[in-house]
Parts: C-alpha cells; structure tokens; sequence
C-alpha cells in the first residue's frame, strides 16, 4: 500500500503578490504538498502548487493522477492508496473506518494507521535533510520548484541509503483529521457529478468492507 497525504510542505516569504488564499488557517503563506511514498519512504507521486488554503481532497481530485484512477485507465500506482478520513473513499483509495463495530474493523483501522504513518514519517526525513524547507524566502513559484527537486534528492538519498541528518528539532507533518477543467467530469451536470460520486463512494466502501472481511 502507498500511502497518500497533503501537508504545508513550506512556508515562503510573502510578497505584495500574495494573496489571502495562501495562507493557512493559522495565518502563515505556505504551499500545500500532496505526496504519496511508499513503505520506504521514497515519494512515487508529489503535486507543489496548491496555496495552504485548498482543502486535502480537492488537490488530490484535481490531480492528472485522480483522473486516471477515475477513469479507469492503466494504474498509474501498483496497489492501494491510504488517505485519512479527509479524503473520498474509493475501490483504490482506502481511508480509515469512522466508527468501527467489529474486532475485524478496529484491527483493519489499526493497520492503516500504522501504514500510513509512512506518509508523515517521510515528510519528516525530507524536511531534516533540507532545512530550507522549513521557510522559503523565495517567490511562490520558485519555493515549488525547490520543493519538487528536494523531494528528487530526497528520493535518491534513500535508494543509496544515506543516513538521515539527525534533528531533534525535527519537524512532522501531520493531517488537519490538475486536470484540466475541460475534463469530462468537469462537463458533467451537477446533479449527475452528485450521482456518479455517491456510486463511486459506494463501491469504495464495498471494496473496503470485502477486504476486511478477506484479511482480518
């Protein structure tokens, strides 16, 4: 499983170009990064553009990567996406059960809690290894670019198994708990997105309940 999170990757310098919207609920600029990595910390998947104002599902919803999934073209990831409750469920994006009934369900919550805790662990490891992104005194669309090209080197980093700098200020990340906009979904009526949404929510937690069933 890879696990799937959005985290303010780093706060930048602001400018007389910037605007409300990005800020973060507690007032800093910052950029969204959604990210997902697998069990070894490397990244398999990152957007840096959203402002710290966009909601986690709606970066994810809006990425070529969600498109591809929906539209059930060729996998882009091997496998099954965890994401928490912030997210939709779907038959490839598992997030965690609300309210467990069964031994078999708070198990299967307990098991993608410990999984997905990768997610923050990796933001994590990137942040010790690249202090600058922790502040940015850079204009926005360069801070994303640093961003992206930190996660590259992070990336390597692990494949060659550098140590990770030790920090003990070490700063994780954790959750709050694009397409194009002439895409087919996005040509639909409103009424009819509502529908096919409810049925893809639907299937999702069918897939999710059958593989709870099958493995726990």
């Amino acid at each position: 499983a890879a696990s799937a999170n959005s985290s303010p990757s780093a706060y930048y310098q602001s400018s007389s170009l910037s605007h409300a919207s990005q800020s973060t609920k507690h007032g800093h600029f910052a950029k969204f990064l959604k990210v997902i990595c697998d069990a070894d910390l490397i990244f398999i998947n990152c957007v840096s553009k959203w402002p710290g104002s966009v909601h986690d599902a709606r970066i994810l919803r809006e990425s070529p990567l969600f498109q591809a999934f929906e539209n059930n073209a060729r996998k882009p990831v091997d496998g099954l996406l965890l994401g928490d409750s912030g997210y939709m469920q779907r038959d490839w994006l598992f997030t965690p059960l609300s309210n467990p009934t069964t031994r078999a369900e708070g198990n299967y919550n307990a098991s993608h809690m410990s999984a997905r805790s990768s997610v923050e662990r990796s933001i994590g490891v990137l942040k010790r290894r690249w202090h600058c992104l922790r502040r940015l005194r850079l204009a926005p669309h360069k801070a994303c670019k640093v961003i992206v090209v930190c996660i590259m080197l992070h990336n390597r980093a692990r494949r060659w198994k550098l140590d990770v700098p030790s920090d003990s200020d070490s700063d994780s990340s954790s959750s709050d708990d694009g397409s194009d906009s002439d895409s087919e979904a996005e040509q639909q009526r409103p009424a009819q997105r509502q529908m096919t949404e409810r049925a893809r929510v639907a299937a999702g937690k069918v897939a999710r309940q059958r593989f709870i069933n099958n493995n726990f």
